[in-house]
């Protein structure tokens, strides 16, 4: 089904490139393009060769500046619906009628590396929205993580400066374990509470169709009375809340450095549109002081504890861009892109935003004029006195200035819009109020509300980057930084880098917000487009293969075969069985869950296999599940410890801590396939013992 942007993006496409014999820019046929115009066969190229001068002058001038923050992404279109009308708090059009769908643009993003970067890095994610809606283009330009390191835009070039490679050497790319990242944080303390969140697992999610997005800043809802109310946007995936784990993580970029990406575009290809569900906070104007933390705060969240998350409606991804430099690279957010009944506040990180993300276009695309491009070009009626510029692509009439006679007055300027008449008040000066004094409250209801297993990736985390910090005065001061926020956790970060553990000091911070764990976001419980590697040889029970493709693909995961070899295998049945991917090409990183069928292969030449081995010995330590049928469970015996049951002749199907396994010979029982399910949707188990590596 088309929707009306997509519609719009046809009449824009370039000629059929089979519609006709090759062009110049000029459309002149071109006869030849393999050689240039030369005197002689062995003689100089000729600079009337104006085939040979266009190509190569179009060539050499294809790149443009990429994104100083968030220059490596990947994008998609979608549609928005809200649940019911949300006219009782904002006057917004797109919010009002649940019968319509807004077209959208979604473009996820890493922040500190280039282009070139890897996909699973540590580190904040983008999460911008372009709502094309019928009063114009909105951005909600967020993040995966709900705060920001900095209160103040003017920190802002001081921030991203300390986070990028350092000048010197250039390096590291796409990381922020070097000195200069964790020298400002340890000299800003107001970085704290997102310097947690960049420590824990939601750094490092497993698709970006299983994270959050967040708004990060307070902004306003206006209805259509002119009545304001504080709102915070939250979007929550139907898939649920996931990450990788650090070892997965560092591998994957490795093994594939397109992961997300590529993730993204094949669950759109084959049809498993990816669905959020947006949700707001709403604080009334009167109850604008009534927290013990400042709402124009961006390094502070409103815990959804004191103000629930209302549901407003769904996003769904449907449609992969067609040109990935046209579309996802050419799309400009901006957060001062607003329609009628979304307005700002005056968060200071906010309003530095407004001037910055406009500011940033002209260099990168080359001009005023980006908003023609067709992936910005709102499907409303665009009527503006602006002219002329660099790639100035409309054919303008009538006259260029307002008021005007001679033009019949048009355009004329539109009924009264409601902005939300803010009474602003005080001198002059360069200073912040108290109430954004406190960084380490927020850091510390961050710390407490972890699972366990939570917090041991986030020493993890800090031991890992402040390991690769030169200079022992900043692991120092982080450490004591920490102190402010934790103790226990400052004394096991001090033990993993080689400080001073601090003194003891009473604890100061016990709140707890269960909802800022990954635990309290399991998604829809579905094992939809989980990835499981079935690990196949020659051998292999043909039967038993074809029904645990069968039954998984049933339940939505994706299956693949992996053998040592691409094409087939030969199987019990002499019926030769496909092969998805050759060992050599893929590792357990690429995959939610491994699974070992079984067949008449000796056990002793399962486990002598190093790729094998090692294939589920990976799966077994990051947590997945791992599973083994007949001949396949002698594989889990040299993998998984003694504390893990496996199943024995005498045993129907077994699953503990993630670990299914059954010795009969042939189709898998249900009993099997319904563990082995039910082990896929939790994602992973974080609290197995050591396995036997």
């Amino acid at each position: 089904m088309t929707d009306r942007k997509q519609e719009q993006l046809d009449g824009c496409t370039a000629d059929d490139p089979a519609g006709g014999p090759l062009t110049t820019d000029q459309g002149v046929e071109v006869d030849h393009t393999d050689d240039s115009l030369r005197a002689g066969e062995r003689g100089p190229t000729l600079l009337e060769d104006f085939h040979f001068r266009e190509k190569l002058t179009h060539f050499d001038h294809e790149r443009i500046p990429e994104r100083v923050v968030h220059a490596r992404g990947a994008g998609a279109y979608g549609w928005f619906e809200p649940y019911a009308s949300c006219a009782e708090f904002t006057q917004a059009a797109f919010l009002a009628d649940p019968a319509e769908r807004t077209p959208v643009f979604v473009r996820f993003s890493t922040v500190q590396g280039p282009k070139g970067s890897a996909d699973t890095v540590r580190d904040v994610r983008g999460f911008a929205v372009k709502f094309y809606t019928a009063e114009g283009n909105y951005d909600l330009v967020g993040n995966n993580v709900p705060v920001f390191f900095v209160q103040d835009g003017i920190k802002f070039p001081d921030f991203v400066h300390a986070l990028k490679p350092e000048p010197g050497t250039d390096i590291p790319t796409g990381a922020s374990a070097h000195d200069t990242l964790w020298d400002f944080v340890s000299l800003q303390p107001e970085t704290l509470h997102a310097v947690m969140w960049l420590m824990s697992d939601r750094a490092i999610p497993r698709s970006y169709r299983m994270m959050q997005g967040f708004g990060v800043h307070t902004f306003r809802f206006v209805d259509a009375e002119g009545r304001a109310m504080f709102v915070k946007f939250h979007w929550r995936p139907r898939l649920g809340v996931h990450s990788l784990v650090w070892d997965e993580a560092q591998e994957c970029q490795g093994r594939d450095p397109d992961f997300h990406r590529r993730d993204l575009w094949e669950a759109i290809a084959g049809g498993e549109f990816p669905e959020w569900e947006l949700g707001v906070q709403l604080v009334p104007e009167e109850d604008e002081f009534a927290f013990d933390f400042d709402l124009l705060d961006a390094t502070k969240l409103i815990p959804e504890e004191q103000i629930p998350v209302r549901p407003i409606g769904r996003m769904v991804l449907d449609r992969n861009p067609e040109n990935f430099f046209a579309e996802t690279e050419q799309v400009a957010f901006h957060t001062a892109n607003l329609v009628p009944g979304v307005d700002f506040t005056d968060d200071p990180l906010l309003q530095a935003r407004n001037f910055s993300y406009l500011d940033t276009q002209l260099s990168r695309l080359g001009g005023p004029n980006f908003a023609q491009l067709p992936v910005n070009r709102p499907l409303t009626p665009v009527r503006t006195n602006q002219r002329d510029g660099h790639h100035q692509s409309q054919v303008h009439h009538g006259s260029n200035y307002t008021p005007n006679s001679l033009g019949g007055g048009c355009p004329a300027t539109a009924g009264p819009r409601m902005h939300y008449p803010e009474l602003v008040h005080g001198p002059k000066s360069r200073t912040r109020a108290a109430s954004f004094a406190d960084h380490h409250s927020q850091a510390a209801l961050f710390w407490n509300s972890m699972a366990d297993w939570e917090r041991d990736h986030i020493v993890e985390a800090f031991r890992f980057e402040l390991g690769k910090v030169n200079a022992v005065q900043i692991r120092t001061r982080t450490v004591s930084e920490l102190a402010h926020v934790d103790l226990d956790l400052a004394r096991r970060v001090a033990r993993g880098v080689g400080v001073p553990e601090p003194a003891d000091k009473e604890t100061e911070f016990t709140a707890v917000s269960p909802a800022l764990s990954i635990e309290a976001l399991p998604g829809d419980g579905s094992v939809r487009t989980r990835k499981v590697a079935i690990l196949a040889r020659d051998g292999v029970d043909g039967r038993q293969l074809d029904v645990l493709r069968e039954e998984l693909t049933a339940r939505g995961a994706l299956v693949e075969v992996v053998a040592p070899e691409a094409g087939s295998v030969d199987t019990t049945d002499h019926a030769p069985r496909p092969v998805d991917r050759a060992l050599p090409t893929v590792a357990s990183v690429l995959y939610d869950a491994v699974l070992l069928p079984g067949g008449p292969v000796a056990v002793p030449d399962l486990v002598t296999d190093p790729d094998v081995v090692r294939f589920a010995r990976d799966a077994y330590r990051h947590g997945k599940p791992l599973a083994a049928l007949g001949s396949g469970v002698g594989v889990l015996a040299a993998v998984v410890p003694d504390t893990v049951r496996i199943a024995t002749p005498a045993d129907g199907p077994v699953s503990d801590q993630g670990v299914v396994s059954d010795t009969a010979a042939g189709p898998p029982r249900p009993e099997f396939i319904e563990a082995f399910t039910r082990a896929l949707a939790a994602h992973r188990c974080p609290y197995r013992p050591p396995g036997r590596f």
